[in-house]
């Protein structure tokens, strides 16, 4: 039972409670556990098996750390089962349309009968959603194209939710007696946002072997098939895993094969022909003679070309590039010297400026920039002009105390419907840094929308734009924005775009990066951390970034805290 599995489960709690409207302190306690079980750089599993205190961590009393363990015990806990006697599935599944949460949901439901994606399609459609009381037509459409962007998106999993199940099941794996070579393939390997399913490949003196061994991994729902050198079964995640065992002297090419993408796979079968070569998941041929197979390397080294890295195989220009000799040196975690976006307990984080500044230390960054939201979020204490200067005493107070971080004080600050920022000039014009962000008004038209971010980053205090386009991967579409044009007001501003590593957010995308790239623009991947363990989200933000053709050099936080700070400065002079 891996973390991401009880997270998600008080996630299901959380919104059938509210569906059944039920208690929101009770609701908003299962959603508060969830976000802390899915950042934790722990194993709950060997957390509860070492007899660990579970009520230590943010948001876990006792009633909850029982659960936890019901769940790691049993695979479920008696309060869900309860309450999904209670609701129809198919409810849960309309939480992923935009513009529905669990009380409009729990109307439809009540008044319409609604209980599928395909029953609230045609609703829609049909105008009966907007003759409710309180939904309307603009809502109405908002939630049609809600379902096709859910219907679109459908059994693909977020990358970080599936990782959590590919660990689990390659350390299962090598547990099997003769196991020689493991890699998960497909678009997991090519690190996409979001994965269909998992692609095995092993080799082995006895395949059969491990083919026995992999169908007894307990996490198993169903067994699809199992044969002497391949099987496919589902999880109880629904995540389908298909584990193949090859010889060793296809290892390399089948390997390849299986990484894709397709276009990426058939312009280099392309570039074989032309040389008089066939290529394919058993190897190189040339006749009827293999003549590379056993790793990938030689696979590209066969029609001329240098080992292209797995996320760069999209057929976007990787292959000319490797033809001229023009590929990047991609990003690693290693280059990242900072984190430049986290909150603390000042707004809306679980852990203090000092807990969050000794944990970006622990990771070997050299400093961290504390960046909590601004006053209009109210109701997450977002800071105002007095609450700031408080602020910036506590942070020159833990300067002095802590060594080996340098901490800046920043704010992420909203960015008004007009464009104008949620804090007086003056007020920005003495912090460190300033990351500017849209939290509200997400439906303004296409020209309001970019221009509102065109007038934040006029301003000069503004060093970073956050998430800029506020996408939600599966669950809401970005703003209506120019990106063309928000991209080459950036590059002459010098302001910087952020790609947000939040799992559920990586924004910007990964085309979105390679055009900022090529314009010259500047990067910072950060983590938007609001407890410790979010701070390991960097390396979904380097997986995204590697997409994106990102090097190190495109990156502001993987600059020295001297360069850094200088960057910092110029921007605020421009």
């Amino acid at each position: 039972m891996v973390n991401q599995q009880i997270a998600q489960k008080f996630y299901k709690t959380a919104d059938l409670l509210e569906i059944l409207g039920e208690n929101p302190f009770r609701v908003r306690a299962y959603r508060n556990a969830a976000r802390t079980i899915e950042s934790l750089g722990r194993d709950l599993s060997e957390m509860v098996a070492n007899g660990e205190d579970l009520t230590k961590l943010p948001g876990i009393g006792k009633d909850l750390a029982q659960k936890i363990k019901e769940i790691i015990e049993t695979g479920s806990f008696d309060k869900l089962r309860e309450l999904e006697e209670k609701v129809p599935p198919g409810l849960i599944e309309l939480l992923k349309v935009e513009g529905l949460g669990p009380k409009r949901i729990k109307t439809l439901y009540e008044t319409l009968g609604i209980t599928t994606l395909e029953e609230l399609r045609d609703a829609a459609a049909q105008g009966k959603i907007s003759a409710l009381p309180g939904f309307g037509k603009k809502l109405e459409q908002t939630i049609l194209k809600g379902v096709i962007l859910a219907k679109k998106e459908g059994r693909r999993f977020k990358w970080a939710y599936a990782e959590s199940f590919a660990n689990e099941l390659v350390r299962f794996l090598k547990k099997a007696k003769g196991l020689n070579k493991i890699e998960v393939a497909g678009s997991f390997r090519r690190k996409k946002e979001t994965v269909g399913d998992l692609d095995i490949l092993v080799t082995a003196a006895r395949p059969e072997k491990i083919i026995e061994h992999f169908v007894t991994f307990p996490d198993i729902k169903t067994v699809i098939s199992k044969g002497q050198t391949r099987s496919t079964v589902i999880l109880s995640s629904d995540i389908q895993v298909d584990l193949r065992a090859v010889e060793e002297e296809s290892y390399g090419s089948a390997l390849h094969y299986f990484t894709g993408s397709k276009p990426h796979n058939i312009a280099i079968r392309a570039l074989a022909l032309k040389a008089g070569l066939k290529i394919n998941e058993y190897g190189v041929f040339k006749g009827n003679k293999r003549i590379a197979g056993r790793n990938e390397e030689d696979i590209f080294g066969a029609v001329g070309l240098p080992y292209i890295e797995p996320e760069l195989r999209e057929n976007r220009g990787e292959i000319e590039a490797a033809m001229e000799g023009r590929l990047p040196v991609l990003v690693t975690l290693d280059d990242i010297k900072g984190d430049l976006h986290c909150h603390t307990t000042w707004s809306d984080g679980q852990y203090s400026i000092e807990e969050m500044a000794l944990a970006a230390r622990d990771l070997g960054y050299s400093y961290i920039a504390i960046t909590d939201h601004s006053r209009r979020l109210a109701m997450i204490k977002g800071l105002d002009e007095k609450k700031l200067v408080e602020q910036r005493a506590e942070i020159d107070r833990l300067r002095a105390k802590i060594e080996g971080i340098h901490i800046l004080h920043g704010i992420e600050v909203d960015i008004l419907e007009d464009g104008s920022l949620d804090l007086s000039d003056e007020a920005l014009g003495s912090l460190d840094i300033v990351i500017a962000a849209i939290h509200s008004k997400f439906k303004l038209s296409k020209e309001k929308q970019t221009t509102r971010l065109l007038k934040a980053m006029d301003n000069p205090n503004v060093n970073i734009i956050a998430h800029p386009t506020g996408r939600l991967i599966g669950e809401r579409e970005g703003y209506d924005l120019d990106m063309e044009r928000i991209m080459e007001h950036a590059r002459q501003r010098g302001c910087v775009l952020e790609l947000n590593a939040q799992p559920s957010r990586l924004d910007l995308n990964d085309v979105h990066l390679k055009l900022a790239k090529d314009m010259g623009i500047k990067i910072s991947i950060a983590t938007d951390s609001h407890n410790r363990d979010n701070l390991l989200f960097m390396r979904f933000g380097i997986n995204q970034a590697r997409r994106g053709w990102i090097e190190a050099g495109d990156v502001i936080n993987c600059l020295s805290f001297q360069r850094l700070v200088s960057i910092l400065d110029k921007q605020n002079k421009i």
